[in-house]
C-alpha cells in the first residue's frame, strides 16, 4: 500500500492510514510456559540422542 503524504493532508487522515498499516498485536502470551518443562538430562544431550536416531 502506498500513501502519498502532502503538506495539506489532515491529521485525521494520516492517523487513519497509520491504524490500517499497524502491525497486528500478538494476542498470545508465552511467558507462562517459559521454564515449565523439566528434563531428566541436559537438553543438549537429549537433542544429540534424537539426532543419532536418524542415522
Amino acid at each position: 500500500m502506498t500513501f502519498i503524504l502532502k503538506k495539506d493532508t489532515p491529521k485525521e487522515e494520516f492517523d487513519k492510514f497509520l491504524a490500517l498499516t499497524a502491525a497486528p498485536v500478538n494476542k498470545h502470551r508465552f511467558e507462562k510456559y517459559v521454564g515449565k518443562i523439566k528434563f531428566a538430562e541436559d537438553p543438549l544431550v537429549i537433542q544429540k540422542k534424537m539426532r543419532d536416531e536418524w542415522e
